[in-house]
């Protein structure tokens, strides 16, 4: 079986569980890894541009949110497929399109947003709604760190750590608890009103909280509770729910390199994951996971 090459980009939180999965997973190699910081691992290629590693098939993106179209842009010009876990909900479409023609240009494939949300949950959602065509579905994330909102958090003038928690008020409604630690010489109420400023905040209640140490309470913890209660065909009050609660990197990583899989069984051009068949993703004869799920 000839292997897919690897190349993790960016080794933080979710590039330490990319490599991790990669290495449980039998039908991955790991071609090296890309990181602008000093990496510890001997027995790996650490470079700092895409273009230094032997040629991969598959890029996995463990970046900034905000970094994710450049980098994605520069793999993709040198036929690097690319996967990444893009988490700005309205900004899905505009990075699909731009990706597309850059994929398309290159013989190459972008799988995008592809996290558990956006994501995983993306399809659930719309199987959910398959089954009930009219109705409402609540999202409700939490309670539990976001890597996308801290990450955010920590790009922002005058902040030295943070944590951003999600709190579910139900019915899709959250409130953001936002823990910092401050550098020296910066005031906290600036720095507090562009936090509440940036886009990832300005549309939830949000609080922000100085304190000595955001280390003391880290907790990779996170969840979904997803509901519908909706119509199939002319009959009413149908409930659909589903629910998970989870290591945040984990399960990223895990729904990264499944991602990666289902890249090299596409066409070029850039894709979401409700456009990508469940059954790309995962490993095995495909008459086999015929045979077990159906």
């Amino acid at each position: 079986m000839k292997k897919i090459k690897v190349a993790v980009v960016g080794f933080g939180n979710v590039g330490k569980y990319v490599l991790e999965t990669l290495e449980a997973s039998p039908d991955f190699e790991v071609a090296g890894i890309v990181s602008d910081i000093p990496v510890n691992i001997s027995h790996y290629h650490v470079v700092d541009h895409i273009a230094k590693l032997p040629k991969p098939d598959v890029a996995i993106l463990a970046t900034p949110t905000r970094l994710v179209e450049q980098i994605a842009k520069e793999a993709l010009a040198l036929g690097i497929n690319t996967v990444d876990g893009f988490d700005i909900h309205g900004g899905i479409l505009d990075l699909r399109r731009n990706l597309d023609a850059t994929a398309k240009q290159n013989n190459a494939v972008s799988i995008i947003s592809a996290g558990w949300d956006p994501g995983t949950d993306s399809v659930i959602r719309a199987l959910f709604e398959a089954m009930t065509p009219r109705g409402i579905t609540y999202v409700n994330f939490g309670p539990g760190m976001s890597m996308g909102h801290t990450v955010a958090v920590k790009a922002i003038k005058g902040v030295k750590a943070a944590l951003s928690m999600t709190i579910p008020l139900g019915t899709s409604v959250h409130r953001r608890m936002v823990y910092i630690e401050i550098e020296q010489g910066y005031d906290f109420e600036q720095v507090e009103a562009a936090i509440k400023a940036d886009d990832y905040f300005a549309h939830d209640e949000t609080h922000v909280i100085k304190v000595d140490s955001v280390d003391s309470l880290l907790d990779m913890g996170h969840g979904v509770n997803l509901v519908r209660k909706g119509v199939s065909g002319k009959t009413q009050n149908q409930w659909l729910e589903f629910n998970m609660k989870i290591n945040n990197p984990a399960l990223t990583a895990q729904v990264l390199v499944a991602a990666a899989r289902a890249s090299v069984r596409q066409q070029p051009g850039a894709y979401t994951l409700i456009e990508i068949p469940v059954i790309d993703m995962l490993y095995g004869e495909r008459e086999e996971l015929i045979k077990r799920f159906v």
